[in-house]
């Protein structure tokens, strides 16, 4: 498992190379074949039997931030790089181009008057890196830098509290199959995709490339379990084993694929659980809507605070997610 090390890497949406670079040396004397495309997504390629072409496909890119204004005083004005609320950014610590430390600043407490109780937008919040001035903060710092979380990963018994869970968590469980040399009937391609927060960018492309029967997302996705939800108000429940997908924002998940993932489930005693809002999307979705209609599915990490500085996930699920698609891959229980 090498949760830690990606987490920990910076890869705001369009600036995946770190990521990217570390994958590529942990697997490339361990494949058939690995390329970058243009867009640069890694795609790795594991012959099989020839009973079809699959995609394991996982985003390396996590949410972030970039700089847009340099202002007067030596703050930065910036804007976030996929879906982040700002009310979860407020005094966190930042990393501006993986070198400068930085803070995200709001107006202090005592000197607001009905602000506290509104939700503030992008435009009211700062990054202050302690630069006195325009000109100072322009010598260190340009519109159009990205900006990091620097949260640390850290275990705590049975769960790990992290940044970029989505979707590292993801391109983890896809390191450690390659790396223990996942066997299957089917001719494997890896695809740790680019730019999913922004659009589910990177997986059109490896959908035109590769023109798969079939893929699977791997994902990291909401919990929901959070102590002032009621149940009925849950997505998924932390401990409860990876999340199968069966509808989700933009696309109904091919039925073939989902039972067939349900029926690896219950047939090997690994836990699981549906996951039972529908809201946000994966590339599961792009590949579905490509000129080619792939068949996709989505097998997910079920996380706390996703899309925020810190999140939370239980490392059974982890371990349940990585040994439900490793059967399911030496099973190769769909035809072409």
């Amino acid at each position: 498992m090498y949760l830690k090390e990606l987490s920990e890497l910076n890869g705001v949406s369009g600036n995946e190379s770190k990521v990217r670079d570390f994958i590529l040396k942990k697997i490339k004397e361990k494949v058939d074949k690995y390329w970058i495309d243009k867009m640069g997504n890694l795609i790795v390629f594991k012959k099989g039997n020839g009973k079809g072409k699959v995609v394991l496909d996982a985003h390396m890119d996590e949410v972030g931030f970039m700089i847009t204004k340099i202002n007067d005083d030596g703050t930065f004005s910036f804007m976030p790089v996929g879906g982040v609320d700002p009310r979860v950014v407020i005094g966190k610590k930042v990393l501006i181009n993986d070198r400068i430390s930085a803070v995200i600043g709001f107006k202090a407490i005592h000197l607001q008057k009905e602000d506290y109780l509104k939700t503030p937008k992008f435009s009211d919040l700062k990054i202050d890196a302690g630069f006195k001035s325009k000109e100072e903060a322009s010598k260190n710092v340009s519109v159009g830098d990205y900006v990091s979380f620097t949260t640390k990963y850290k275990q705590i018994g049975n769960f790990a509290t992290g940044k970029a869970f989505d979707d590292r968590g993801g391109c983890s469980i896809l390191l450690d199959l390659i790396l223990n040399d996942v066997k299957s009937d089917y001719d494997l391609y890896f695809a740790f995709v680019v730019q999913e927060e922004t659009g589910l960018r990177g997986a059109a492309v490896v959908s035109e490339q590769i023109k798969p029967d079939f893929a699977i997302a791997l994902e990291c996705t909401t919990a929901g379990d959070n102590p002032e939800l009621g149940k009925e108000h849950w997505a998924t429940h932390l401990g409860d084993g990876p999340a199968l997908t069966f509808l989700h924002s933009g696309y109904v998940i091919d039925r073939k694929l989902f039972e067939a993932l349900v029926s690896t489930a219950k047939e090997n005693n690994i836990p699981f659980q549906y996951k039972r809002r529908t809201a946000g999307g994966t590339d599961a979705a792009r590949y579905a809507r490509s000129v080619y209609g792939v068949p996709a599915a989505v097998v997910s990490i079920p996380s706390r605070y996703i899309h925020s500085p810190l999140s939370v996930i239980n490392l059974d699920d982890y371990h349940n997610t990585y040994k439900l698609v490793k059967i399911f891959l030496e099973k190769s229980p769909i035809t072409k």
